[in-house]
């Protein structure tokens, strides 16, 4: 029983290491596509997790990490637009032309998103992306992408109500790590928070 318990602690422990450790890892591979994971929007304007994440994909963009950004997101019910257009509007009021973006418009999580987003890359014959989401969402996101068929790396935006205190940092790796958890031993999602979807 105390061999069980010690195991389950260091996997939770280990894990959480792991996310923290891929939260301060910047990747900018050249890439065939930008990946910005969607947050929530409201009536088409980004909120400040998901403004942050554009513009963090945006400067990627004009860096020549990729020639196309990908949002990412469906939408709830009662709203009138995807995170994904809400993205791709962001984006192109920025100056990005309509041919370098490509809106997702599907998934209420994170996975039902990827595997969306890996259909795309599949009919497109892409393969290798940079994702750009919070920082403890990362490693998750990148597993996520690679189980899609992905090859996937990341790159997390540094601003953003995610990453302001010690204290919001600590709660969304705890979070992140029962997350992840469920997924490597479920498959599944854990829908409805942001970021952790």
């Amino acid at each position: 029983m105390g061999a069980g318990v010690l195991a389950a602690v260091l996997l939770v422990v280990s894990t959480a290491l792991a996310i923290w450790y891929t939260a301060r890892q910047d990747a900018r591979p050249p890439s065939d596509a930008i990946v910005v994971l969607g947050s929530a929007q409201y009536n088409g304007v980004p909120s400040s997790i998901f403004e942050a994440r554009l513009e963090h994909a945006l400067a990627l963009y004009e860096q020549g990490v990729a020639p196309v950004i990908v949002t990412v997101g469906g939408k709830a019910a009662g709203d009138q637009f995807t995170e994904a257009e809400a993205g791709r509007d962001y984006l192109t009021a920025a100056g990005v032309p309509a041919d370098a973006l490509l809106p997702v418009q599907e998934g209420v999580d994170t996975l039902e998103s990827m595997r969306a987003v890996g259909a795309a890359f599949r009919e497109r014959g892409w393969g290798s992306a940079v994702l750009v989401t919070d920082p403890w969402h990362a490693m998750r996101a990148e597993r996520m992408a690679e189980d899609a068929g992905i090859d996937a790396e990341s790159s997390p935006t540094r601003q953003g109500p995610a990453v302001q205190t010690r204290a919001t940092q600590l709660r969304y790796i705890l979070r992140e790590t029962a997350a992840y958890l469920l997924y490597r031993v479920t498959g599944e999602s854990v829908a409805g928070a942001p970021g952790i979807g």
